[in-house]
């Protein structure tokens, strides 16, 4: 089960090492910063914004 972000969490959430936005990928249920190249997972509909707990991304 995916859960939309709502657009008004993605304008004031940033990506904890990069500090730049992130965007909501709805295939993969993650917030992606494509600075950082890291992708974070929503869990419940809660983002887990952690970078220990973040992906690399290509």
């Amino acid at each position: 089960m995916t859960a939309k972000i709502d657009d008004w969490l993605l304008e004031i959430l940033a990506c904890p090492k990069s500090k730049a936005p992130l965007r909501y990928d709805d295939e993969t249920d993650e917030l992606v910063c494509d600075e950082s190249g890291l992708a974070y997972p929503v869990r419940d509909g809660i983002p887990v914004l952690l970078v220990d707990e973040a992906r690399e991304i290509a």
